[in-house]
């Protein structure tokens, strides 16, 4: 599967590779507020040689980085920060993780718009995964006596969320089995056989796109296929 995304990545634009114009970037200011936190605002620390791709112009170099807090791909150039601008046309593949910035709404029509990783295509539905942040702030020394322990330092925890899509619309993927078959429970019957047979585990990202695979396999062979979230939407 990944080099299919590869080959559809890299055949979007026959330009060379050349470096990102500066018509690509928006100048930003530097987060500094989370330093001296526990882990990191960024998915890797390191900026990373990357692809651009703009679908008006063509395929870039660049060295990135993902700022989960600012949901922005990030450049650095001459001492100065920069991200990537947020349009739905332009793409960028860090190692083997391939960001596209989305216009997408969840099933109660609400916008969600950001970056999302691309872990699945097909020509029917596609799987996603959004990294967001879990912040905990450092505890006030005020809050504590002088013979507590001392006082817990901030710390940040990357929070990794999947989702469905279809035609623009997401839901989100439960991490569990209960709510799993909950969402999907027109084929809840199949789905609980499949599960034990198979021993799917859906804290792994292989196993969740093997089980939304076979529940669209399941779709497909009902007399009039219908939407793959078609159930989920009716009950909303």
């Amino acid at each position: 599967m990944k080099k299919l995304l590869l080959i559809l990545f890299l055949t979007i634009s026959s330009t060379l590779f050349a470096q990102l114009p500066k018509s690509l970037l928006v100048p930003v200011t530097k987060v500094t507020e989370f330093d001296d936190y526990k882990g990191s605002i960024y998915s890797k620390i390191n900026y990373k040689e990357s692809s651009v791709i703009d679908e008006q112009s063509g395929t870039y170099t660049a060295k990135l980085k993902y700022n989960i807090y600012n949901d922005a791909l990030e450049h650095s150039s001459d001492s100065e920060t920069f991200e990537i601008t947020k349009q739905t046309t332009v793409h960028a593949r860090i190692n083997d993780s391939y960001f596209y910035y989305c216009n997408f709404k969840d099933q109660y029509g609400t916008p969600r718009n950001g970056y999302y990783i691309l872990v699945e295509l097909t020509h029917k539905y596609s799987i996603y995964k959004k990294l967001t942040l879990e912040i905990n702030h450092p505890q006030e020394k005020s809050t504590i006596s002088a013979s507590s322990v001392p006082p817990k330092p901030g710390s940040l925890k990357v929070i990794t969320t999947y989702y469905l899509e279809e035609a623009g619309v997401i839901v989100e993927l439960p991490k569990n089995k209960k709510n799993m078959l909950a969402t999907f429970s027109d084929k809840e019957i199949e789905l609980k056989k499949y599960l034990k047979k198979e021993k799917i585990r859906f804290g792994k990202e292989e196993d969740l796109i093997r089980f939304v695979a076979r529940y669209n396999a399941l779709k497909s062979s009902d007399s009039i296929p219908a939407s793959l979230l078609g159930n989920i939407l009716s009950r909303n």
